[in-house]
């Protein structure tokens, strides 16, 4: 039997079902995002359970909180030392000018000292970094040289997943690193778009998270 059904309500129908298609693809799209968007902070914080290390070390920046969090896990025993990173600006350029610049790593010493955790203890690393993949490397470097190659990398919680992905990418095979969080962080995973802070933190680790994806075509200025 002949179809007869007529031409322009097969056109109407096949119309339809494109405008429902699309309004369906539109409404994942939606989803995708809010999705993304309200749960990026929780998935950018993690943190490995804890045991004995070689050595805590105090990631820079965020001062004072993440020494702190060292040298509350110095207190009690994980680790017998507590390595610092230095960077070497702007001291350097401050010190062409006369002008006399005391680093982040001597802060931290302090707050290390007034927390707790004597000064022969701790240990300033010797070669100068600029972000993280450089303290990684040198954290790295130091532990190879341990018989004992585990560290408790100290940092902040936005911080932390782009800490564990950078070991991983930079470190493989030189020890393993225990990532831990202060926990006297304020930032709040859950609502990280309510302050300005938290909203920094979140668009700059997930850009530096792309750019370790990369394989960091992206380098720190000097």
């Amino acid at each position: 039997m002949a179809n007869t059904e007529n031409p322009a309500s097969i056109l109407r129908r096949r119309s339809l079902f494109f405008r429902v298609l699309v309004a369906a693809g539109c409404a994942g799209v939606v989803i995708l995002v809010f999705v993304l968007f309200f749960g990026v902070g929780r998935w950018l914080v993690v943190e490995d359970p804890l045991e004995k290390a070689r050595a805590i070390a105090v990631l820079s920046g965020r001062m004072p909180l993440r020494a702190i969090e060292a040298a509350k896990l110095y207190r009690q025993g994980y680790a017998p030392e507590v390595w610092l990173t230095h960077s070497s600006e702007p001291g350097e350029t401050l010190k062409r000018m006369g002008i006399s610049f005391a680093g982040e790593d001597y802060y931290n010493a302090r707050v290390l000292v007034h927390e707790g955790v004597p000064p022969e203890a701790i240990h300033v690393l010797e070669r100068p970094v600029v972000n993280t993949a450089d303290e990684i490397k040198v954290l790295a470097a130091a532990l190879a040289l341990e018989k004992d190659r585990t560290v408790i990398l100290v940092t902040t919680r936005p911080h932390t997943r782009r800490a564990r992905l950078l070991w991983r990418k930079l470190a493989a095979g030189q020890g393993r690193a225990i990532v831990r969080a202060s926990s006297d962080d304020s930032f709040d995973p859950k609502h990280w778009w309510r302050t300005t802070n938290d909203a920094l933190d979140v668009l700059r680790e997930v850009l530096g998270l792309v750019n370790a994806w990369a394989g960091l075509p992206l380098h720190a200025s000097q």
